[in-house]
């Protein structure tokens, strides 16, 4: 074995820097002998690794640099520097001792590398954004030999060499082991008498030392017992750790008898490390939550589910992907499907919900950003008040993402389609096809979950809230009591005694209650006869015309009907085609004659929501809402002829268009509707493009979809008067058009026609330009939509407003301008 002169250099020096630091303290020569001691193992384990075939040398940026006293603590695609000179410039090295970045230490000595740029360069992420950098950058790779320097001390200061971990490498079983959870009992009425919130305020640990604030709360002893519980977990970064009080998923599930745990991710609340989007750091926190919740003795059945809706509903997707042991199961709610995607749909930045929430994750992830953590500070504890200082470190989020012009190949970390497939238990998942937060797209990974050994998916028209409404609240019960609690679902009458009134004051409606048990026949403790008849039913349960199943309160959370099919799209379902035609109509063949017809640009549209002056009250149950119009010629509309029968949509489409512009960039939005015979129009889904993606995702596309590459390389800037072939994805939706109905397309400007998002479309500057659309001849326009059979529509129209989701007017004919 030979040892590299530099390596020598620095073991020297370490024993040097050994001895100074405790020549004060008298205890030189036992510091020496323990320096040279660490050369020894040093040698010795270099020796081990050669004769064992590990030929790596010792990274080339260790050459002629001293030991620095900094401290670096690596971790997932990310690594983090303490204790380092205020503003001193730490440069990262590779393991082959090529630079990768410098950024500056910050006023308390501290360095996050998380995103790189594509090329050597100085840069301060937590100052300013250069969008050059971002869109050319990259995520820090795991691998060996990384090395930090401080090279502006001469001779520069070099950190040992480390591993920056990547997401499977999950650490020894010792780390979960040795840590101890305490709780509290949280009862019908709140806190066990005697109970201090605090006392079940605790720290996990995570293979790169973070610690994550988490509380614990057991269910009411006196009515559930002494425990073990079945357990579930809330993960995300809103609150879940607050000890003033559970989110959503954790306070229904305890009043249910389920252990929870509420756990804030990193740079949040009273967690440790830095924030960040989905990132593979907090995927892998995740897992080490999961496997140590799940070695608590209060733990039942030794595995946890998940709960959660939004937030805490997606983070479960990215923590299942990663396959933690003891997970037994996850109940995500009101999700999305890619995050780039849901902030660029149609890669058309979304300027309404998704940038709002990004900005509001900047706010809370920033030093005391969540008030409730200044209770924790004040009370005493050291770890949250340590914890704010590196919130300096936090990027600007919002800015960052919208400099994400084109899909970066780093997102595809965080792409819940291509993560899903490695789900490996079993999933319960609701969802609205008109979700006003976190858009439709989640339909269209729902045949993604080829590993999870159960599916149930249920889907509905609706809102975000929907999913913790009765609409859908006990199949998500009875899913956790046959594969959390494993235990036959029978739910107390006190339960439903106690919890109708407070769901129904919570939806603002009357007499809202759980679903009847639907294993009542069964004998008590016939967990067994529940579970294979639970697993003989449909994988996909659809309900139609959320809001009017009620007549005496509108708009109330239950649906007139249902459907239920193996899987989504449901097999056998086929593609209707409707052609633009003349005369503002939709028809069954193309036209033989080509023609040509125009709107203006709409600059007003982006900015326009269905909710008067922006106002959104998430849980009234009568929503406000102005569905406006499209001022004359700037839009085209085409209805078809009256339906000789009923026709049900249920799954996504697409709408093929020859499109040109007078200027060189388009957004278009394409919305579907339904044209009732007593002069109700109904908004049905909404799809957008911004034109010049040409790049077609062959994988995630399918034989009633079309999905997009949206990077950069597969864009096409459009030429000014020259038509082009496009497809704009019209997400998934179930939608019953009755017989003697019209079905209505219209094409226009992105906006008006969301409740929370909001678009930036081009600046044409003081032009106005008009956009075209072909149809007929060899430019035969159309709509292609998912529909099925054999579904039994409930008689006579729902009123007006009623259907959650889906604003509602009184239909306007229009005519289309030729272009000339």
């Amino acid at each position: 074995m030979r040892i590299r002169p530099a390596l020598v250099s620095w073991l020297i020096a370490t024993v040097w820097i050994f001895t100074a630091c405790d020549s004060s303290s008298g205890g030189g020569d036992d510091t020496v002998d323990a320096a040279i001691d660490v050369i020894a193992d040093v040698v010795e384990d270099a020796a081990l690794d050669t004769a064992q075939g590990d030929t790596r040398v010792p990274n080339p940026a260790l050459e002629g640099t001293v030991p620095a006293t900094f401290i670096v603590r690596p971790g997932v695609e990310t690594v983090t520097v303490f204790d380092a000179p205020a503003g001193a410039l730490l440069t990262l090295y590779d393991g082959a001792g090529d630079r990768v970045v410098t950024m500056t230490a910050d006023a308390f000595g501290q360095c996050h590398f998380a995103y790189v740029p594509a090329e050597y360069e100085v840069v301060d992420f937590t100052t300013s954004i250069d969008t050059e950098v971002i869109r050319r950058g990259d995520v820090l790779k795991p691998g060996d030999g990384y090395v930090i320097r401080q090279d502006d001390e001469d001779p520069p200061l070099a950190s040992p060499e480390f591993r920056v971990m990547a997401i499977d490498d999950v650490p020894d079983a010792s780390l979960f082991e040795g840590q101890v959870l305490q709780g509290i009992h949280y009862g019908i009425f709140g806190l066990g008498e005697g109970e201090v919130p605090y006392d079940g305020f605790n720290y996990i640990e995570t293979r790169d030392g973070v610690l994550l604030s988490a509380m614990v709360r057991f269910p009411d002893p006196a009515i559930w017992g002494e425990g073990p519980w079945p357990t579930v977990v809330e993960y995300s970064g809103y609150a879940p750790s607050n000890p003033d009080g559970p989110d959503a998923g954790s306070r229904i599930a305890t009043l249910l008898g389920y252990a929870t745990v509420g756990v804030n991710m990193r740079g949040t609340g009273c967690s440790g490390g830095v924030f960040d989007v989905f990132s593979p750091a907090q995927q892998a926190d995740g897992y080490d939550v999961i496997e140590t919740v799940a070695r608590q003795p209060w733990v039942l059945n030794g595995k946890v589910g998940m709960v959660g809706i939004s937030y805490p509903g997606i983070t479960q997707l990215y923590v299942a992907a990663t396959r933690p042991p003891h997970l037994a199961a996850i109940t995500p709610v009101s999700v999305m499907a890619d995050p780039w995607q849901l902030l660029w749909p149609g890669g058309i930045y979304n300027n309404g919900f998704t940038r709002q929430w990004l900005a509001e994750r900047d706010r809370q992830a920033a030093p005391n950003g969540q008030s409730w953590t200044d209770g924790r500070i004040a009370w005493g504890d050291v770890d949250c008040e340590a914890h704010q200082q590196l919130r300096n470190q936090n990027i600007p989020f919002e800015e960052f993402f919208k400099a994400l012009e084109f899909y970066p190949p780093a997102a595809t970390e965080r792409s819940l389609p291509l993560l899903v497939p490695k789900i490996e238990v079993p999933v319960y998942l609701s969802g609205a096809w008109q979700d006003e937060q976190t858009g439709p797209q989640f339909a269209e990974m729902l045949g993604d979950f080829t590993s999870a050994p159960l599916r149930r998916f249920t889907l509905y028209n609706g809102r975000h809230v929907d999913g913790f409404s009765p609409l859908a609240l006990t199949r998500w019960w009875e899913f956790l009591e046959l594969y959390v609690a494993q235990r036959l679902p029978r739910m107390p009458d006190f339960v439903r005694e106690l919890a109708g009134p407070e769901i129904s004051q919570t939806y603002d409606s009357e007499n809202l209650t759980f679903e009847p048990d639907r294993f009542a026949d069964l004998a008590d403790g016939d967990y067994a006869g529940a579970l294979t008849r639970y697993e003989a039913e449909p994988e996909v349960r659809v309900l139609f015309e959320n809001g009017a199943g009620d007549d005496a309160q509108p708009a109330a959370p239950a649906a007139r009907f249902e459907a239920s099919w193996n899987a989504w799209p449901p097999p056998g379902a086929e593609t209707r085609v409707f052609y633009l035609a003349p005369d503002g109509t939709l028809a069954d063949e193309a036209p033989n004659d080509e023609h040509s017809e125009r709107f203006m640009f709409d600059q007003d549209a982006g900015a326009v929501t269905f909710f008067p002056n922006n106002e959104y009250h998430q849980m009234r149950r009568l929503w406000d809402m102005e569905w406006t119009e499209y001022p004359a010629e700037h839009s085209l509309s085409y209805v078809s002829a009256p339906l000789e029968g009923d026709l049900v949509l249920a799954g996504p489409g697409w709408a093929d268009l020859w499109v040109a512009s007078d200027a060189d960039a388009l957004n278009l939005q394409v919305t579907i509707s339904e044209v009732r015979s007593d002069g109700v129009e109904y908004l049905v889904q909404t799809g957008w493009l911004r034109v010049g993606h040409d790049g077609v995702d062959a994988e995630a596309s399918g034989d009633h979809y079309v999905a997009y590459t949206f990077k950069e390389r597969d864009f096409t800037p459009l030429t000014a008067g020259e038509y082009v072939e496009t497809w704009v994805p019209i997400n998934s939706v179930a939608h019953a058009f009755r017989a003697g109905s019209r079905l209505r397309v219209v094409i226009a400007t992105p906006g008006r026609d969301k409740g929370l998002w909001e678009f930036i479309n081009p600046d044409y500057g003081d032009t106005v330009p008009w956009q075209h659309v072909a149809f007929g001849g060899d430019r035969a326009s159309n709509l292609h939509l998912t529909t099925v059979s054999g579904v039994d529509v409930a008689p006579g129209y729902p009123p007006c407003p009623s259907l959650r989701g889906q604003p509602c007017r009184t239909y306007t004919e229009s005519t289309n301008a030729p272009s000339e």
